[in-house]
């Protein structure tokens, strides 16, 4: 059961709807219009974004060598070493989760709301994900969708996420 089929049943629930990946993080409020009768809605408001400041660093500010897997050694010979530096990655990922994990928490809390759908790409949702769980009672209902939409406009992504019957259709205003 998607996130519209219960705003349908209980439209005074809002829905937090997150979405992500490993440099930033927004967050919006699926709200009905102030006067529905002249204006389209339901309408996916983005309130906040968070940014990845780790993602966001050159390659000289997080590594000492930019070029991974290659030294040369006293004869000029190269040989291949593996730098974990996926593993550095990884972690910088999970900790941004953790950060994004309390910004979800807080707004559940300040917009009331019982309802989460978790946008991502898989590795990043999984993170929240296990972020997240400790942080949200048993009256929220999580939703996820395993894809990259960081990058699209909100109605974009409204209607991406309505297509995949997540949120409902935006309903137009004939006059």
């Amino acid at each position: 059961m998607g996130i519209s089929r219960i705003l349908s049943e209980s439209p005074m629930n809002q829905a937090v709807v997150a979405v992500m990946d490993g440099t930033k993080a927004r967050f919006f409020t699926l709200e009905e219009a102030d006067f529905p009768e002249y204006q389209s809605s339901p309408n996916l408001i983005e309130h906040q974004c968070l940014t990845n400041a780790a993602k966001e660093m050159a390659g000289k500010e997080l590594w000492a060598n930019t070029k991974t897997g290659r030294n040369r050694g006293s004869r000029s010979q190269g040989h291949g070493y593996d730098d974990h530096r996926q593993n550095h990655i990884s972690e910088y990922e999970r900790h941004f989760a953790k950060d994004i994990s309390h910004k979800i928490a807080e707004l559940l809390s300040q917009w009331e709301s019982h309802l989460i759908l978790l946008v991502a790409e898989p590795q990043m949702l999984g993170f929240v994900r296990e972020s997240l769980m400790p942080h949200l009672s048993r009256n929220i209902k999580l939703e996820e969708l395993a894809k990259d939409l960081c990058k699209l406009k909100p109605l974009e992504l409204h209607e991406y996420l309505a297509h995949k019957n997540l949120v409902p259709a935006r309903k137009a205003v004939v006059l």
